[in-house]
């Protein structure tokens, strides 16, 4: 039977219209970083360099009898500025794409990073604001905003990157049905 962690943890593969706090622990995830628009050459290179790496790690998961779905893309994004992130050019945008291994993957099965570009690391954004955004990139604004307004409204501050977990493939879905995740990592402030 194959693991899916979409279906197996609903904490953290599933969200509300409304922004709410969550806390989430350590996981495991392949990740590639770099820098350009979304869609550019980089990323789309590192999309798939990511997936091969991911699909690398479950044949050996799979040889050793333990099968899972490669789970979602993911990605954490920042701008090295000051400015409002969405003022920056998308070109000078940061990001690092991830996917997120269960449990059975390990360091040593991901190939050297010098090899497949892509490296195993685990990472925890502790409490953080989530929330869906259905419809296209373009209207992300618009839940960040509602997002930015509950921070304001609990006293709380980033603590971490913005990151999105894309559950729909943005080529098989129309742009209206595209959901995705939004993320803030937060404290206290």
């Amino acid at each position: 039977m194959k693991l899916d962690l979409a279906k197996s943890d609903r904490h953290y593969y599933d969200a509300t219209p409304e922004p709410e706090l969550r806390t989430f622990d350590t996981y495991g995830y392949l990740t590639v970083t770099g820098s350009g628009a979304p869609g550019g050459a980089n990323y789309t290179e590192a999309v798939q360099r990511l997936h091969r790496t991911a699909y690398g790690a479950k044949k050996i998961a799979q040889a050793d009898g333990q099968d899972f779905v490669v789970p979602k893309l993911e990605g954490q994004w920042w701008v090295n500025s000051d400015e409002p992130p969405l003022s920056v050019p998308r070109e000078q945008w940061q990001w690092k794409l991830m996917i997120r291994m269960p449990e059975v993957v390990t360091a040593e099965m991901v190939p050297d990073e010098m090899v497949s570009g892509a490296r195993f690391e685990q990472l925890t954004e502790g409490t953080a604001i989530h929330v869906m955004h259905i419809g296209p990139y373009a209207t992300e604004p618009e839940t960040l905003a509602k997002m930015e307004a509950f921070m304001a409204a609990e006293g709380l501050v980033m603590n971490g990157r913005h990151h999105e977990i894309y559950l729909s493939d943005p080529r098989r879905s129309p742009d209206a049905h595209t959901r995705t995740i939004l993320r803030h990592p937060v404290r206290r402030a």
